[in-house]
């Protein structure tokens, strides 16, 4: 029941609505974007106490991200009241709208930054305006994807003070997370087409002695009432779903132009190509296909406070 309805997602790119939550009033960025490149095995020493395997080598499936460098846009303020959620204000950085090829906001960002900051007083929360450029991935799409990521500090002020500082520059991956840390993963999956009831929910099927049919529901419901509840097993729609799974822990974070880090297989990655740049490994599997856009966030259901940077022994290209 949690993945109704199993239909085809609007977009590309996987809708983030809930972000981790702080009681410090330091703010900080809950999140960042990158590209799926492909699959490795890394050979690390288990560090988990009180596990049979504890102080043993383990071998970790795992998924590698590009991470091209993220930039600022803009600032979002929003006030809640009766009827929910809406932007206040906005701020937009005059030098990454002429890079997008875009209009300018009306007025100079000075006078912008000041009326939003007369109206904090109003402000429920902040948020900034992001983008990420395929191109700076070594990825054929011109077009960037732009989207927000809201400030986790609890303090308003500080968050708008904080997103002041930043507008505008581009922060790397590094700057946003740290190895042996555990992020949530937003992605869209692999998209498989109309599927019927067996492969799509697991039905068992009938006997081949059965009337009419056996990859099929023995009953769609009663005669009376003559309703088909939506509960019941039905063909359709696999796959193309936006999913986000938690608490996925960061192997390694690098650049490949740096010594020790040229994890690039011979030929490049299937479906990719040549890694360059920075990028991340993620223990485990990610939803989606080589190229699709992944959207890494800071916990929300956090299991380990503490973070232990992980012992690698090898990387070996599957």
């Amino acid at each position: 029941m949690a993945f109704r309805p199993r239909a085809r997602a609007k977009s590309l790119e996987a809708r983030v609505r809930n972000w981790a939550q702080s009681t410090e009033p330091k703010p900080f960025l809950g999140a960042f974007a990158g590209f799926k490149v492909g699959m490795l095995n890394i050979v690390t020493v288990d560090d988990r106490d009180r596990t049979p395997n504890f102080g043993k080598q383990l071998a970790n499936p795992s998924t590698i991200l590009a991470t091209p460098p993220l930039t600022i846009m803009g600032i979002r303020g929003y006030r809640v009241d009766y009827y929910g959620r809406h932007a206040l204000f906005d701020i937009i950085s005059q030098d990454t709208l002429k890079e997008q090829k875009k209009k300018t906001q009306s007025g100079s960002l000075e006078e912008a930054i000041s009326k939003a900051e007369d109206r904090l007083n109003n402000v429920s929360s902040v948020a900034v305006l992001v983008s990420v450029s395929p191109k700076d991935a070594r990825l054929s799409q011109k077009k960037p994807y732009t989207f927000e990521i809201k400030l986790t500090g609890s303090n308003t002020k500080q968050n708008f003070d904080y997103a002041k500082s930043i507008l505008g520059k581009k922060l790397k991956v590094s700057d946003i997370f740290r190895t042996g840390q555990s992020i949530d993963v937003a992605a869209i999956t692999r998209g498989k087409g109309v599927e019927g009831p067996i492969t799509r929910f697991g039905v068992k099927r009938k006997q081949h002695k059965s009337r009419k049919s056996v990859r099929a529901v023995g009953t769609l419901g009663p005669i009376s009432p003559a309703v088909v509840m939506f509960t019941v097993p039905r063909q359709g729609q696999r796959g193309f779903h936006q999913r986000i799974e938690y608490n996925k822990r960061i192997l390694l974070i690098g650049n490949t132009s740096e010594e020790g880090f040229d994890i690039n297989l011979k030929g490049g990655f299937k479906h990719f190509g040549a890694l360059n740049g920075d990028f991340i490994v993620v223990r485990g599997s990610i939803p989606g296909v080589p190229k699709r856009l992944v959207k890494l966030r800071m916990p929300i259901r956090q299991k380990n406070t503490k973070v232990l940077e992980p012992k690698i022994v090898e990387v070996v290209a599957k």
